[in-house]
């Protein structure tokens, strides 16, 4: 069982440091928040139920707290974006879709999906 909980506790350690690369890489502060929330979001999630599994008398507040993270994180990033929205953070330029302009030349009515 503590076999399990310690390939838990490595799966969120990894979830982490793709969060921490998307900071890096993401253009801007929408995208950034998105990467962060969702990295710390699944690596906490995996991190904390690893210790539950790998400290079976931890386990009911190791529930506790996923539960709490789950209300509580997305709340959270929605009042950073709307606190950048308001700030005036603008959202990176937009790229224009070359496949657009085919579907529209060929009439496909297919083009929005």
């Amino acid at each position: 069982m503590s076999a399990i909980g310690y390939i838990l506790m490595i799966i969120g350690a990894l979830f982490y440091v793709l969060g921490g690369l998307g900071l890096y890489r993401m253009p801007d502060v929408y995208n950034r928040l998105q990467a962060a929330t969702k990295a710390t979001t699944l690596g906490t999630f995996s991190l904390v139920l690893g210790v539950g599994i790998a400290q079976p008398e931890w386990f009911v507040k190791t529930l506790l707290i996923v539960v709490f993270l789950t209300i509580t994180n997305p709340v959270g990033s929605s009042v950073l974006a709307k606190a950048s929205y308001i700030y005036g953070a603008k959202p990176f330029k937009v790229v224009k879709n070359d496949l657009d302009e085919l579907y529209q030349s060929r009439g496909d009515e297919n083009a929005d999906n």
